[in-house]
């Protein structure tokens, strides 16, 4: 294992300090970088696609756990750092500059099967878990989701039907994927500290419901909880098909969209048919 700097003297070197702008809050307590990179479970010779790795303290423990990492990362700043751990570590990392959004990530992986670990940009945390969630392809070439959000967008991620926090991303997480609260991590043990608190979310695709179209399954999501206080026979009237389909599959069309649960959308879903 080469013998590197701690990553607060890696930063203080190149002079970084995190972006507002881009989102950026660094991780610099080995103990628990090396804690997110074993939530997946061996990866020893794994494919892992990191997004956001900045300096590159998640990254460091990714290495150390034998994992071949693909970092994208579109702050040119940190790229110095990061060519430092590519020669640290030979053969076991790739470094991408741009941005993550932009990119086919199933192309930069060469098609292979691989995990995705992340200190996601809180600015493009949830777009991001949208598109790796999105498609009809399904099981997905990733393998699973270890992803650092706000503790609020988390809870949203895990959150059951009736409450507050029961939305548009719970159902697509939890349709065709079983989505937990791994990991809670207080605000302190980031540089700068970020104004709210954290949490790891840890998603594995699970079996897909046959005949649903997950663009169907979007539209009606958005259009439920974009207007959540209203009745779904109000909400929905936007989508086409759907409120036969709430009559077809049994669901009132007075009832709030956070009463519905996953397989109910699901079943609405189906019933809408494909757009």
């Amino acid at each position: 294992m080469p013998d590197l700097p701690p990553i607060r003297e890696t930063i203080a070197k190149h002079g970084l300090s995190a972006s507002k702008a881009l989102g950026q809050n660094f991780l610099l307590d080995e103990q628990l970088l090396d804690r997110i990179a074993a939530l997946p479970g061996d990866l020893s010779g794994a494919r892992v696609l990191e997004v956001g790795p900045g300096p590159g303290g998640l990254t460091r423990a990714l290495l150390r756990a034998g994992a071949r990492v693909t970092a994208i990362e579109m702050d040119r700043r940190c790229l110095p750092a990061l060519e430092e751990l590519s020669e640290a570590f030979p053969g076991q990392l790739t470094v991408i500059e741009g941005d993550a959004m932009k990119l086919d990530h199933g192309a930069i992986m060469d098609g292979e099967p691989f995990h995705v670990l992340s200190n996601l940009p809180y600015n493009v945390g949830t777009a991001l878990f949208v598109k790796w969630l999105s498609g009809q392809d399904w099981p997905p070439q990733w393998l699973s989701l270890t992803l650092m959000f706000q503790r609020e967008v988390a809870e949203r991620i895990v959150a059951q039907p009736g409450g507050s926090a029961y939305g548009r991303l719970a159902v697509l997480a939890q349709w065709r994927a079983k989505a937990k609260l791994a990991m809670k991590v207080h605000r302190s043990a980031f540089t700068p500290p970020p104004k709210v608190m954290s949490a790891i979310v840890h998603v594995t695709p699970a079996e897909a419901p046959a005949d649903v179209s997950s663009r169907t399954l979007e539209r009606l999501t958005e259009a439920a909880f974009g207007q959540r206080r209203k009745m779904l026979r109000q909400s929905l009237k936007s989508v086409p098909g759907a409120l036969d389909a709430l009559q077809s599959v049994g669901i009132e069309e007075t009832r709030r969209a956070e009463t519905v649960s996953v397989a109910e959308f699901v079943a609405l879903a189906k019933a809408v048919g494909s757009p």
